[in-house]
């Protein structure tokens, strides 16, 4: 039997994982860094994530992968970190598709304390309908 609260629990957490993936990408999308690879000023790398089912299919992670490619050229001539030509690396950010896995995120944690919920009242009730029987 598949228990309605620990596979609600797992995606909780896989949507707060999803979650604090996107807001790090948020907040670090202004971030800037050298084009130099040998360099120990690096921007920010993205990331982004994969949902995976756990192996006996009672759950969920999040998954956290580099996005590729990690960097794109920016332009900024006035960065401490810019080359020669004025450009620097900035991090492989889409905003878009980050806010929109904020909202996603909040909706699947919503829909998880929703299914847990259900378990707990499902559980109570079997407990009930038991004490009930003796």
């Amino acid at each position: 039997m598949i228990n309605p609260i620990s596979t609600s629990l797992s995606g909780m957490m896989a949507a707060s994982k999803k979650l604090s993936i996107s807001a790090e990408n948020i907040v670090n999308a202004d971030s800037v860094g050298s084009t130099d690879p040998q360099s120990p000023n690096q921007a920010y790398q993205a990331q982004t994530t994969l949902n995976k089912s756990i192996g006996d299919g009672t759950g969920v992670e999040t998954v956290a992968l580099k996005r590729t490619p990690s960097f794109i050229q920016s332009f900024e001539p006035d960065s401490p970190f810019a080359n020669s030509e004025g450009m620097v690396n900035a991090p492989n950010v889409n905003l878009d598709e980050d806010l929109i896995n904020t909202k996603i995120a909040e909706q699947a944690y919503k829909a998880n304390v929703a299914t847990m919920g259900a378990g707990l009242q499902m559980h109570n009730a079997l407990i009930d309908a038991l004490n009930h029987k003796s």
